[in-house]
């Protein structure tokens, strides 16, 4: 359903001729403008140039982690969702590699706070270890909540079980960059991680422990 999954780009020269191509062959409504960090000035003008180009298209930005950021994506940089969180996720190693980052509930509290004086909703994307956290979350303001390692570790991803395990990757880590051919530049350092977790069988019965806590 094209309301379900987003089409996520980065900031860089040819990524709006890009998103041009991919819309001629799927049907989707979302696009999420994703970077590692959403306080480069570059962010808002790209997020500009995609509501030019796409001006019936539900877009997202991040991700940042502050109130004056989140309304200057909203009001110049004429976003509708804004995603919030720097170094809470559990294959993340920003805030271990650049000293930057601020606890994921402070985060949500103020940028949730932010979004929706003006109309507009939030993502908080990381830190969730159970469904207490996500619930957290929720509570805190946000309007979406992203897992990952949750949901890592089932049947329905992409691995192998080993000794009982499976591995998964944070997309800013040297698994990510090589899989999706992102080039290794020599003052290019990863900010991500590849994670062992144990075998969870099904992602149904993860979901289904998942929702009961939210209810």
């Amino acid at each position: 359903h094209p309301d379900n999954f987003m089409i996520s780009t980065g900031i860089n020269d040819s990524a709006i001729e890009k998103l041009k191509e991919i819309f001629k062959v799927i049907a989707c409504n979302w696009i999420c403008i994703d970077i590692a960090n959403g306080y480069i000035s570059k962010l808002v003008d790209f997020c500009q140039e995609v509501r030019k180009e796409f001006p019936d298209k539900i877009i997202v930005a991040g991700n940042v982690v502050t109130r004056e950021i989140v309304e200057e994506l909203i009001l110049n940089g004429k976003v509708d969702v804004v995603k919030v969180g720097i170094g809470p996720g559990s294959a993340c190693t920003t805030r271990i590699k650049t000293g930057v980052g601020m606890p994921q509930l402070s985060a949500v509290l103020e940028c949730a706070d932010a979004a929706h004086g003006l109309n507009a909703h939030i993502i908080a994307d990381g830190g969730c270890n159970n469904s207490g956290d996500i619930v957290k979350a929720f509570a805190a303001g946000a309007d979406f909540v992203m897992i990952g390692g949750m949901l890592a570790g089932h049947d329905e991803c992409d691995g192998v079980v080993k000794n009982g395990k499976m591995e998964f990757y944070g997309m800013a880590s040297e698994s990510a960059m090589s899989r999706h051919n992102v080039p290794h530049r020599e003052y290019r350092g990863v900010e991500g991680k590849t994670v062992s977790v144990p075998y969870k069988g099904p992602v149904k019965n993860t979901l289904i422990d998942i929702l009961s806590g939210i209810r």
